[in-house]
């Protein structure tokens, strides 16, 4: 009798054991429009569930579909998830639910709940053309094949929920007519045929009689919600190249003019909301902000500090440009620290975008920004301290012997502002943008009180 007990208790022991080892159950719920914004949800929950060696990912069904793009999205997402996936059909998976559902490995449902019918149409409900159906079936028929074979359902039954024109048959029994788009009640879904369910591994009226079903009763839950930032990290992947060409031109501007003013806010603003939306949308990490600040601040060196150098700013323009890059990468928990050629090739594509449209752009206000009056405006306001405008009458003899046309050369590097001597005498001056290097020839083309503006010049035109 005591050996019995013992062995009873060692048996109950190892049982708790093992079951404490096991992760928590994540359930996500798939209630709303499938989307992309959606799919940033779901992918931030996978790959946290990744992170905490979930044992199962549960996603909780009721949707009337929406984009066919962010289903695949989704789907690609879910196949290549380490954890056990599971949907709970709650109600109803229909069009592009139905084609996420055929991406678990497992699928339950409630006993009124339906799946299928997903079918492509256009954004506004309408079908579309007969040749973009046909390419759009075909696509998508062959997407939701390949996930289904690969998880272990039925294909003739993805194909079918796609395509109309399908007829599926087990032996004898004819499941869909080829006349009609398939959509499966539960208990057609979870009838059995030749040993094995249609596509539903059992009905359940809850939640908690699906997770026992499942073998998953018992774990702790982790139930996930999407946060309003979700919606915000949307916005700013989709704008990324557009937040990266601001944030570039901001810089490039705010070095062009002394002082500190909006140019550097709007940059400081642009990266911010890069790295805040990627890092949300569980594509960036702290990594790509301490690479871009290591970068930025090698750079600031360079130009402030420690002039000529170069290699200090070469190497942190390439720590940003490799941030900005990585930051875009989606890379999942388990993956190899350096990106693949294929993660790698869209974040270069929206990179070099923005790079070239900024090069292009720095060129133009380089060359049309300092005729205008606003970088008059903001020259002067950062240049001028405050105080009388009138200047002193020793300060006027100083600057009479200066005139326009006057040549000289660049006593300090100008940027913009700085010295240069013309003959014997040191002058202040500012060039109208341009960095100008020590010891460059520059012509004065502008007088105005105390301010001198020049621009580089020949050196074969020294006065």
């Amino acid at each position: 009798m005591k050996r019995s007990l013992l062995l009873l208790l060692i048996i109950v022991f190892s049982i708790t054991a093992v079951a404490s080892e096991r992760g928590p159950v994540f359930v996500v719920p798939l209630k709303s429009e499938v989307s992309e914004a959606q799919f940033f949800f779901l992918r931030r929950a996978l790959k946290t569930a990744e992170r905490e060696k979930a044992s199962g990912f549960v996603i909780e069904m009721e949707t009337y579909g929406g984009d066919a793009m962010a289903a695949v999205d989704n789907m690609q997402a879910l196949l290549k998830s380490s954890v056990p996936t599971f949907t709970y059909v709650n109600s109803r998976a229909i069009s592009a639910g139905a084609l996420i559902a055929m991406a678990t490995q497992k699928i339950y449902m409630s006993s009124t709940a339906v799946i299928g019918a997903a079918a492509p149409v256009a954004s506004g409900g309408e079908d579309l053309s007969k040749t973009m159906s046909d390419k759009a079936v075909s696509t998508f028929s062959a997407v939701a094949r390949a996930a289904a074979q690969k998880n272990g359902h039925n294909p003739d039954i993805a194909a079918a929920f796609i395509d109309k024109e399908r007829e599926v048959k087990i032996g004898d029994v004819v499941i869909d007519r080829s006349d009609s788009l398939l959509t499966l009640s539960a208990e057609e879904a979870a009838r059995v045929y030749n040993g094995k369910p249609l596509l539903a591994e059992g009905l359940a009226d809850s939640l908690d009689e699906m997770l026992q079903k499942a073998g998953l009763a018992g774990l702790p839950i982790k139930r996930v919600e999407p946060s309003g930032f979700e919606r915000l990290a949307l916005w700013v992947t989709a704008l990324a190249p557009l937040l990266l060409l601001g944030g570039i031109i901001g810089a490039f501007v705010e070095f062009k003019i002394p002082g500190f003013g909006l140019p550097g806010f709007v940059s400081i603003g642009c990266f911010s909301l890069f790295f805040a939306g990627h890092y949300i949308a569980g594509l960036a990490g702290w990594e790509a902000v301490v690479c871009f600040s290591l970068g930025l601040a090698l750079v600031l060196g360079e130009l402030l500090v420690h002039p000529g150098t170069i290699a200090p700013g070469i190497i942190g323009v390439l720590m940003i440009f490799g941030s900005l890059v990585y930051a875009m990468v989606d890379r999942w928990p388990g993956q190899p620290l350096w990106p693949t050629q294929e993660m790698l090739m869209v974040p270069l594509i929206k990179f070099s975008f923005a790079l070239l449209t900024a090069t292009i752009g720095a060129y133009l206000l380089a060359k049309y920004l300092p005729a205008t009056s606003f970088y008059q405006h903001l020259v002067l306001a950062d240049s001028v301290p405050a105080g009388p405008a009138l200047i002193s009458a020793d300060a006027g003899r100083e600057l009479a012997f200066l005139e326009r046309g006057m040549t000289g050369i660049a006593h300090t590097t100008l940027r913009p502002s700085g010295k240069a001597n013309f003959g014997d005498r040191l002058t202040d001056v500012i060039s109208r943008g341009e960095f100008i290097e020590q010891g460059t020839p520059v012509r004065i083309v502008y007088m105005e009180g105390s301010r001198v503006t020049v621009e580089a010049a020949s050196a074969h035109e020294l006065s």
